[in-house]
């Protein structure tokens, strides 16, 4: 049960260890960095490339083992056309092509847009990132990073850190997807067996 070993800290300990986790990963320090330098409107490195790497990092399996993708954030309302926020895509494409896992860069501000048709639920407007993860359909997967110009860590984790460090998927009932929430708690039980998914 050591991977359990932050389970039930306080929150402060609980994000020193997180922040800890992130620096011990040179590819995720790197990509932290090169963000940094991309410099998009309000980024956030989110979901699976921190807490797959935090689960990861507590049962000894190799970094990025289980990652599908690298989600980013940013958020830019200044153009809602695909256009633009597909130069961002294509510019982040070479900037990140050496990654073992691709990485999608996402406007949030344009998602309103599109996630109805892809989710079949309503969808207002965003006002920043973090508000997007407010939406999440499982709050475990609610979490984002951001390297700051002093080299300190920015964690934005509007749920906690707990349910991640109790190896916990726990349904966030805010847009009634309930199948995002299963599905992808299927398939993290699968990778991780340590996981506890919770019912809708």
């Amino acid at each position: 049960m050591d991977h359990l070993r932050y389970a039930g800290l306080t929150a402060g300990e609980q994000q020193s260890a997180l922040e800890n986790i992130i620096r011990s990963e040179p590819v995720l320090m790197g990509l932290l960095a090169d963000l940094q330098a991309f410099d998009l409107p309000d980024w956030l490195l989110v979901s699976g490339a921190i807490y797959n790497n935090v689960w990861n990092h507590l049962t000894g399996r190799e970094p990025f083992a289980g990652v599908k993708d690298i989600d980013v954030f940013y958020f830019d309302a200044s153009d809602l056309s695909y256009e633009a926020e597909d130069k961002i895509i294509q510019r982040g494409a070479s900037l990140f092509a050496g990654l073992p896992v691709p990485v999608e860069i996402r406007n949030q501000a344009r998602v309103h847009l599109w996630a109805p048709r892809k989710f079949g639920v309503e969808f207002a407007p965003l006002g920043s990132s973090e508000e997007m993860l407010l939406r999440f359909a499982s709050k475990t997967h609610a979490v984002g990073a951001r390297l700051m110009p002093d080299n300190s860590l920015q964690i934005v984790a509007p749920f906690g850190l707990d349910d991640i460090f109790s190896f916990r998927i726990v349904p966030n009932h805010v847009l009634g997807n309930q199948v995002a929430h299963e599905k992808k708690g299927a398939r993290a039980k699968a990778q991780w067996p340590e996981l506890v998914v919770l019912p809708w």
